[in-house]
């Protein structure tokens, strides 16, 4: 037999203490009965009304402890039928108990009609506005947060990850979307700036690499022309290209700026209709996620999330704790000023909880019948009456004084009607 609790063990010394009373009533009533009984056969007229009356509570008391005992054992150990009630009839009372709490606080308009009445969502919104209780949530969720990521395998979680991207990116086509993108990018001209960026940079460079042009035109130049002619022809083109990057800076109309759009215009088209060039967007795309950079991207790119997040966590005054606790007391002043979205959350809550109790109901009420079918039956009784034995000893001593109050009405009305001899 298991330990009790101490507020078990406080239970059972008042279960004790008002046994001891009942007990006393019937005790008293029997001393009465015996010295009513003697002072009557000494012919003492009073004696037998006080005789009735305690006999009547001698019998209310023995048959109520008869009844209250019988729920929890045989009385004075004897088998007597339809006793040991709850020992015998645990199974019963534990598929009755579940029945009992399926049918009135798991039904869907119950767990409704209550969330309802509550007023969820305007309570949760005026604890989440007090800054005190923001900040301690944020605390909570920070260390919940920071625990995840300390027992998270960093290995397989950056496994996962790849895999998670490859397998998604590698089932998707990637001409149809990447035609898509440039031809908006072309069409609401986004794509101009990097040209001027481009053109910029080639003339900047240009400017500060001028002996580029004359290597690249020495080095292929015949053999047999005079070096004075490739120095002429070097500085020539070097003159061109100097002036073809400036007007294509200052000119935004120009005829490469012209070209490029149509280019990429066609480029777009093609990646979305073209087979041949769908398939090597495909290609290209299996090249990146296969290539080994695209991996070590992934690992570095979860290991700086991993830090970020956690010094953002664990500094107490961290921007991401501080936003945290910010946003958490928004939605709490929201909930609290916004009739229309408090009404929402609730609606929400509504949604949510009666999903749960719909769906998990039969679950709930099976582990309430199976937990009371798991316990020993004089552990169950033992159980029982702990928690409402103590009670049911006021049906004794009321037994007690009710039957006294009965014999005592029956004995004076049979002595006022004659019938009493």
């Amino acid at each position: 037999m298991r330990a009790l609790s101490p507020s078990e063990a406080e239970k059972l010394r008042g279960l004790r203490r008002m046994k001891a009373v009942a007990s006393a009533a019937l005790v008293v009533a029997t001393a009465v009965y015996v010295l009513a009984r003697w002072q009557s056969g000494r012919g003492a007229g009073w004696a037998g009304y006080v005789e009735a009356a305690a006999e009547a509570a001698m019998i209310g008391a023995t048959a109520d402890w008869f009844a209250v005992t019988a729920l929890f054992r045989h009385p004075l150990g004897l088998p007597i039928p339809h006793t040991a009630i709850i020992p015998r009839r645990k199974e019963a009372l534990g598929r009755s108990l579940g029945e009992f709490v399926g049918e009135n606080f798991l039904a869907g308009s119950v767990v409704r009609t209550r969330l309802r009445a509550v007023g969820l969502a305007g309570r949760l919104g005026s604890w989440l506005a007090d800054t005190e209780h923001a900040d301690r949530l944020a605390v909570e969720a920070s260390g919940l947060v920071r625990g995840s990521l300390s027992v998270l395998d960093d290995v397989k979680v950056r496994q996962a990850l790849t895999d998670t991207v490859t397998r998604g990116l590698g089932r998707t086509p990637a001409g149809p979307p990447a035609g898509r993108l440039l031809a908006r990018l072309t069409e609401s001209g986004a794509h101009k700036p990097i040209v001027d960026l481009l053109a910029e940079r080639a003339q900047q460079w240009l400017q500060a690499h001028p002996e580029a042009v004359e290597i690249a035109v020495e080095s292929r130049a015949p053999g047999w022309t005079p070096r004075f002619l490739d120095d002429r022809m070097a500085r020539r083109i070097y003159r061109e290209l100097l002036r073809a990057s400036q007007a294509v800076r200052e000119d935004p109309n120009h005829v490469v700026r012209r070209a490029i759009d149509s280019y990429l215009a066609k480029l777009a088209e093609d990646l979305r209709k073209d087979p041949d060039t769908m398939a090597r967007a495909d290609r290209l795309k299996q090249e990146l996620l296969e290539h080994p950079a695209t991996q070590r991207a992934a690992t570095a790119a979860w290991d700086e999330l991993r830090r970020i997040v956690l010094a953002g966590f664990t500094d107490e005054g961290g921007e991401l704790r501080l936003r945290l606790r910010d946003a958490i007391v928004s939605v709490g002043q929201r909930l609290g000023r916004d009739g229309e979205w408090r009404e929402r959350a609730d609606g929400w809550v509504e949604q949510a909880a009666v999903h749960v109790v719909t769906t998990y109901r039969d679950e709930i009420t099976a582990l309430i019948t199976d937990t009371v079918n798991a316990w020993d039956g004089e552990e169950t009784s033992r159980k029982i009456e702990i928690q409402v034995g103590r009670d049911l000893q006021f049906i004794r001593i009321n037994g007690t004084v009710v039957g006294a109050l009965a014999g005592l009405l029956i004995y004076t009305l049979s002595r006022l009607s004659g019938l009493g001899g």
